[in-house]
């Protein structure tokens, strides 16, 4: 199936996202996000002094964009993309999307994006189409009109018609992150944050996805923050890369600004392996010492 279908989906139109937002109509020269001076602390122990997790960060991702957030486990990755989602509380600083306050208006925040983590959670029982129509009741789209769509989803992202009426729980851990997708993706959000969607998943179900997430940013008005492990899949999909380190941004660019500087400055090859390495000292799956896993992936 082509792009060109889904392209036309009724769910995924600024007008449509205008309405669902029940709010002033996006505006094209307001970023889709902004963060600016973000803190995050947590308590770990009684006599322990706080972990701080993330450290005054600030980023901005242009309406229509996909910024990339790298960083090696522990380094804040997924705390950040909790704290834009309201899922954590700020310590300090703010986050804007689409020029709304995520504290001051947060039922308007809520009604614009959708989040996709590396553990989504479903009703097991029910099947693919069961739990999109009930995601779909949640931001009250029509009930018709949602299931034309998520099969269109569905059947783009490699899960056939067949498939969508079986419990979730006779699905792969890939299959079923394909269906985290879809939801998403069905509740028509202007701002996608999608954490580490390709993680575990098999090589065909990666290229899948990440030719899905290619559509949605060129077909579609979302914007998107992913956040992955994969260089490649960095390089293939975002405009814009901050890599983080101990919670803090230390290096953002495009991927071929990256590239260029580790080449012009260090005298290394252009990769963003190379970024990755000069810019933290460590690799992807190197864990930060003192955080616990239970603060970030």
């Amino acid at each position: 199936m082509t792009a060109t279908p889904l392209g036309q989906s009724r769910t995924l139109t600024p007008d449509r996202l205008a309405v669902a937002a029940q709010a002033r109509p996006l505006d094209a020269t307001v970023p889709a996000l902004l963060v600016e001076g973000v803190t995050k602390r947590f308590v770990v122990a009684r006599r322990k002094k706080p972990v701080l997790a993330i450290d005054d960060v600030s980023l901005r991702l242009e309406r229509g964009g996909v910024f990339g957030i790298l960083g090696a486990n522990g380094s804040g990755k997924s705390t950040l993309i909790r704290l834009v989602s309201g899922l954590l509380t700020l310590d300090e600083g703010r986050v804007e999307v689409f020029g709304h306050d995520i504290v001051r208006e947060e039922m308007a925040v809520k009604r614009l994006i959708n989040r996709v983590s590396v553990d989504a959670a479903f009703f097991k029982k029910l099947s693919p189409m069961e739990n999109l129509l009930f995601a779909a009741r949640l931001y009250g789209l029509d009930a018709g009109r949602a299931r034309e769509d998520a099969i269109a989803i569905l059947e783009r992202l490699g899960i056939a018609r067949k498939r969508v009426d079986r419990p979730v729980e006779q699905m792969s851990r890939g299959m079923q992150q394909k269906v985290a997708i879809a939801r998403a993706l069905l509740t028509s959000p202007a701002l996608l944050l999608l954490d580490e969607p390709t993680t575990g998943l098999d090589p065909r179900s990666k290229l899948e996805v990440q030719s899905f997430i290619e559509d949605v940013k060129t077909t579609h008005d979302a914007s998107i923050v992913l956040t992955t492990h994969d260089l490649d899949e960095a390089d293939r999909l975002c405009d814009r890369i901050s890599v983080l380190n101990d919670g803090r941004v230390v290096a953002e660019d495009s991927p071929s600004g990256l590239k260029r500087l580790v080449a012009d400055i260090h005298g290394q090859e252009p990769t963003l392996h190379n970024v990755f390495m000069t810019y933290t000292g460590r690799s992807l799956d190197d864990d930060v010492e003192g955080e616990s896993d239970d603060n970030d992936d």
